[in-house]
């Protein structure tokens, strides 16, 4: 073979790492060591450049932005106390008010009980989470590249056509070791006569067996034996009653070099030879075919060659009666009778299409990248839905052109299809690469040791649990249990509904920060006295609002999350939609609690009694506050309130929690607060319950504003 022919096809070369089944024969060692392709694998993995996970760049961000908006606010206060003369005892409380204001503390808590939750749930629907910041990162995904045997098929060969040599079609219903199928149409006559003769030659040369287990059927052997094996007992043929009763008397092993079995055996009275292999080493052997010209017997491979356009991979059988048992079997091999050829496939696994389906509908971009032949990667591809018949697949032999021409051409070929077929393994690494530079969120999916190295480049890295080595499973941030694709769309459902309380947690923290800044500045720019303490901030931020932001956290999930596009690779965590709810609700919350510090103040209360009553109000907020962090689109009203019962009971807690700090002796007086009366509780909750009116007002002009939005 070529130097350059792709790995798939150099079938005069054994790998390092390869398992000899049977057989023998002689070799010379081309490479050693790391130059192996298992070497080469290695390098490739060890050589990988750690990506940053989506979440962990957002927050960078998040965290960047509120360094500096502290900064400038302390140098904004500094400068304007300065000019008014004040100590600098003053100073310093106000910068410590405000730095307290503004860092969201609780905020590394809630993600990462977010990101267990989410954990937690997805273990429930078999993907197994093996680095925390992957659950959200699954959900921020915009690019699915997925491989085929075992992730998008059922990786259980199946027989569904027959053709029989006279031109007569049979199609069988069924899929992988379902015993149970229905031949379309139904054999009368000849053609069941037929039937049974290459259902019997399929059994009887045959090394594989089927035996009962747990979760149904289990075969033991090569994948292609077990299929006929299934085949014969849809005819309603027991393979292990005619085992016995056409006893075997010799046969010939199954070697790729010969590219076909034989068996001899006991057959209605006499002896006969039963052949199974590729359809033009069979049809070498065969004389004739009943029902058939011999001279059109090329007509055959022609009809061979089209079904494996369509996908299938197809095998021929024969049959000689012999009156004596061959002690050379392989001396009989000529004049047999064409019994027919049958197409079988890897079928698709049936909750595979409705999952790429989702994906389309959540936008998200889904790619095959296998090593199997090209036209049977495009026809799967095609069935799933992830190509249509004008896509056109991307081979190893493209990508290797394609590098040496540049990136730019590297670049339009891995955008020009979703389907790449006789991939190797450096290769899959380098179209992740290449997606990655051009800015997609990659998801990629494997289960060998050739994956390793695309699984680690990757943003997440999945591998399959069934039958994924441990190589692959070390490599990877998920794993898959049951090895379902249908899983991963679940997946990215969960860390969608993972990052989505992420924000909303950010958004409570950041806006009642927001606030107690706003009524900070406000006693600032009015001559006031500060309103409240840098201690009750804290206890604000830490212990109320703590409460409340743990289970907001445990939000379940809105209902849209697979009917929204992903979000942007260079979305911030602050776009415009939370600025908007962020600016309304601080000014609001702001101002109305600087109006009630005033109020008490001009009546003549101490300041004592205005900040006590000013952090109840901002308790108050808090609790109604969390309500509208629910969602950023849907009205509170539409929500099930006990749709988190958590959040319920947090918010009964918060307010006990200061109230009973209030009747607390110690925690009182380090907190400065004191009871109140129940009329005067009643009158704060009423103007907290403004913020609810506030914030639906401008979930209604948002949602007109941009019709359809779903942030």
């Amino acid at each position: 073979m070529p130097d350059d022919a792709p790995l798939g096809d150099r079938s005069d070369v054994c790998f390092a790492g390869t398992v000899i089944m049977n057989g023998r024969g002689e070799g010379a060692v081309l490479a050693t060591g790391a130059t192996t392709e298992i070497g080469r694998i290695a390098a490739d993995f060890g050589a990988d450049d750690e990506v940053k996970p989506p979440l962990l760049q957002r927050i960078g961000q998040f965290t960047l932005r509120i360094t500096y908006g502290i900064l400038v606010m302390v140098a904004l206060i500094f400068l304007i106390t300065v000019l008014r003369g004040d100590d600098l005892a003053t100073v310093f409380m106000l910068g410590v008010a405000l730095a307290v204001s503004a860092i969201p503390e609780g905020l590394p808590a809630a993600m990462t009980i977010a990101l267990a939750i989410g954990m937690r749930r997805m273990a429930h629907r078999n993907v197994i989470i093996r680095r925390l910041l992957a659950v959200e990162s699954l959900g921020s995904c915009t690019y699915i590249a997925s491989d085929k045997t075992g992730t998008l098929t059922v990786n259980e060969m199946t027989i569904r056509r027959i053709i029989l040599p006279d031109g007569a079609v049979f199609e069988i219903s069924g899929e992988g070791l379902d015993l149970h199928g229905r031949f379309t149409p139904q054999p009368q006559g000849v053609d069941s006569d037929r039937l049974d003769m290459l259902c019997h030659a399929g059994l009887l040369a045959n090394e594989a067996e089927l035996e009962p287990g747990e979760d149904g059927w289990e075969g033991r052997g090569d994948g292609v034996d077990v299929a006929f094996l299934v085949l014969a007992s849809k005819f309603g043929l027991q393979y292990a009653h005619e085992r016995s009763r056409c006893q075997q008397l010799g046969s010939i092993p199954y070697e790729s070099a010969q590219a076909s079995a034989a068996s001899v055996n006991r057959y209605a009275g006499g002896y006969e030879i039963f052949v199974k292999g590729s359809v033009e080493r069979v049809l070498a052997m065969c004389s004739c075919a009943r029902g058939v010209d011999p001279g059109k017997l090329q007509r055959l491979e022609e009809q061979a060659n089209e079904l494996a356009r369509s996908g299938y991979r197809v095998l021929a059988l024969a049959h000689r009666r012999v009156e004596i048992v061959p002690a050379e079997p392989h001396e009989f091999l000529n004049d047999l009778e064409f019994i027919g050829m049958v197409g079988m496939l890897d079928p698709l696994r049936p909750e595979a299409i409705t999952a790429v389906q989702d994906c389309k509908d959540a936008q998200i971009k889904v790619a095959m990248i296998t090593g199997d032949h090209p036209q049977t990667a495009r026809v799967l591809a095609m069935q799933l839905g992830i190509a249509d018949a004008a896509m056109q697949p991307v081979t190893g032999a493209h990508i290797r052109q394609a590098m040496a021409s540049g990136a730019a051409a590297m670049r339009e070929l891995v955008n020009s299809t979703r389907v790449f077929a006789r991939i190797e393994p450096h290769q899959k690494k380098q179209i992740v690469e290449q997606l990655i530079e051009a800015g997609e969120f990659v998801a990629v999916t494997g289960d060998g040791v050739n994956d390793a190295p695309a699984l680690s480049q990757a943003h997440v890295g999945i591998a399959m649990g069934l039958r994924g080595t441990d190589v692959a499973r070390e490599s990877a941030d998920i794993i898959i249990a049951d090895d379902h694709f249908a899983s991963i769309v679940e997946g990215i459902k969960q860390g969608r509904i993972v990052y989505s309380n992420i924000r909303k947690v950010i958004f409570l923290l950041v806006s009642t920060g927001a606030a107690e800044i706003v009524l900070v500045l406000l006693s600032l720019l009015f001559g006031m006295p500060l309103p409240l303490f840098p201690l009750q901030l804290l206890w604000l931020n830490l212990v109320t609002n703590g409460v409340q932001h743990i289970a907001l956290a445990m939000e379940p999930e809105e209902g849209h999350e697979l009917r929204r596009p992903p979000r942007a690779p260079d979305e911030p965590i602050f776009n415009r939609l939370m600025i908007e709810r962020v600016l309304v609700n601080a000014v609001v919350m702001g101002c109305l609690a600087f109006a009630v510090f005033t109020w008490q103040m001009n009546a003549g209360a101490t300041e004592a009694a205005a900040r006590n009553l000013t952090l109840l109000l901002m308790v108050l907020f808090e609790n109604v506050h969390v309500l509208n962090s629910r969602s950023e689109t849907v009205s509170v009203f539409r929500q099930g309130l006990f749709g988190n019962r958590f959040l319920i009971f947090a918010i009964l807690g918060a307010q006990a929690i200061h109230i009973a700090a209030m009747y607390t002796p110690g925690l009182s007086a380090i907190l400065q607060v004191e009871p109140v009366t129940l009329l005067q509780w009643a009158q704060l909750l009423m103007i907290a319950l403004v913020l609810i009116a506030v914030d639906e007002l401008h979930k209604r002009w948002h949602r007109r504003v941009i019709p359809g939005n779903q942030a």
